[in-house]
């Protein structure tokens, strides 16, 4: 077959077979945001999950929905953090109370991505 590549394991070659969607995983691993989105999908929706699985939907729908909530995460957390006058200047003062401010600003948008994102 012509542009079929092989893989050696043993004495046997196996066809190197790859779904539709997968070449854009490749080196790059499954973000938190796309993991949550496909437990949720997998255990309260399982028929999308299985069409979009057997159709090569799946593994786009997941880098794309984990992008998507990862760069939304990172907008909420900056404007609050600038709203608030949290910056560096606060960091070399007191670190604790940065890292506690920011870390209060990060449970908030995670909290609103996966209500608005992950879960929907």
């Amino acid at each position: 077959m012509e542009g079929l590549t092989y893989m050696k394991n043993g004495d046997y070659l196996i066809p190197d077979l790859r779904m539709d969607g997968e070449e854009e995983a490749e080196g790059m691993p499954l973000g938190k945001y796309g993991l949550l989105r496909q437990s949720f999908l997998k255990e309260r929706h399982h028929g999308t999950y299985m069409s979009m699985l057997l159709t090569g939907r799946l593994m786009p729908h997941l880098y794309q929905t984990d992008r998507q909530a990862q760069e939304q995460v990172d907008r909420a957390v900056a404007g609050m953090m600038e709203q608030s006058g949290v910056d560096e200047k606060m960091k070399e003062r007191d670190q604790m109370a940065w890292l506690g401010a920011v870390n209060s600003f990060m449970a908030q948008a995670e909290e609103m991505v996966l209500r608005e994102i992950v879960y929907r």
